[in-house]
């Protein structure tokens, strides 16, 4: 086919760089036909290209401590400054932000993004239009949550839910998720955690009525995450730390599964309503990195009776503060 109609039909076709004689050349249509992959690649790379220059365009050269210069025709960085910032080859940036057909690393792509001031959203969005895997940036677990968060749990109840990130620590838990996991054994140095609530305490006080099969579940979930943060001092610490005090876990931790948190059906039994058969349900939270809500339904109808139950004794027991001292 000639190189016209090529052009003609997929518009590929890029003018060479200035002092280059380089082109892309447009590929054939019995190359693509049928191939949704490259049919995605050539979706995303004008994409990719009309991104760069709009994040290009909004950061000035005061923004990343350059002088302004005199007749800039460009309301942002020029092409060649983004380059000079991020330690790359001018034509090489310039090829990216014409949407050419060139590999990038995740490093090179994370140096573009600091020179163009990207936030969290947009560095994952500029991974994606440029076909690398996206490693969010690693920060602190996520320690608190505010009221907003709570008030969504708490008003679950009866049904058990909690906040979790990543490592299984609870960062809150509405009151029938705490009737079935808390004691003070989880109440150690900052927050409580699941993991060691389920693998320190005495085999007859663990909540779940099958560990055999449930615990290994929990650890492959655990081991998924810590891919993200492995050699970090308090994930290191916190694995060392549970190895030593649950050998279960440690034999567990070495088998090297992993698992994805999901939807699963879990058996728990409570001392006072007895066996509780709950579908587990796992969601994410906007801005809260590596955490998710889980919330636990009843599977059956004895168990929907059950947990009704669970609240009955509650309020029983704590009664609400303006019931307590009734007016007379």
């Amino acid at each position: 086919m000639p190189l016209s109609l090529a052009t003609f039909e997929y518009g590929c076709r890029e003018p060479a760089d200035a002092g280059t004689d380089s082109t892309w050349q447009g590929t054939s249509r019995a190359s693509t036909m049928g191939d949704v992959t490259m049919g995605t690649t050539q979706r995303r790379r004008p994409e990719l290209a009309a991104f760069l220059r709009s994040r290009r365009a909004r950061v000035t050269p005061r923004d990343v401590g350059m002088p302004p210069g005199f007749r800039r025709r460009t309301p942002g960085l020029r092409r060649e400054e983004v380059a000079q910032l991020s330690g790359v080859g001018v034509t090489w940036y310039t090829w990216l932000e014409q949407g050419r057909p060139i590999n990038a690393s995740a490093q090179v792509l994370d140096a573009v993004a600091r020179t163009l001031r990207l936030d969290a959203p947009e560095r994952e969005h500029l991974y994606h239009l440029a076909e690398v895997p996206c490693t969010p940036s690693l920060e602190a677990l996520v320690q608190t949550v505010g009221p907003e968060i709570q008030g969504i749990i708490d008003a679950l109840d009866p049904r058990p839910a909690v906040v979790y990130n990543s490592r299984y620590d609870i960062l809150a838990a509405n009151c029938v998720y705490r009737d079935l996991f808390y004691t003070e054994a989880t109440l150690a140095d900052g927050p409580p955690n699941a993991l060691w609530r389920l693998f320190t305490a005495p085999e007859e006080e663990c909540p779940l009525q099958f560990r055999d099969t449930e615990l290994p579940v929990m650890v492959a979930t655990l081991r998924a995450a810590y891919g993200l943060h492995a050699g970090e001092p308090a994930w290191e610490g916190f694995i060392r730390g549970l190895a030593a005090a649950s050998a279960l876990f440690a034999r567990l931790w070495e088998s090297g599964d992993v698992a994805e948190p999901g939807r699963r059906v879990k058996v728990f039994r409570h001392a006072e309503v007895g066996e509780l058969r709950m579908t587990s349900v796992s969601l994410s939270v906007n801005g809260m990195p590596e955490c998710r809500i889980v919330v636990y339904t009843p599977d059956d109808e004895e168990t929907e009776q059950r947990t009704a139950l669970l609240r009955e004794r509650r309020e029983w027991l704590w009664p609400p503060p303006d019931m307590r001292n009734p007016a007379p």
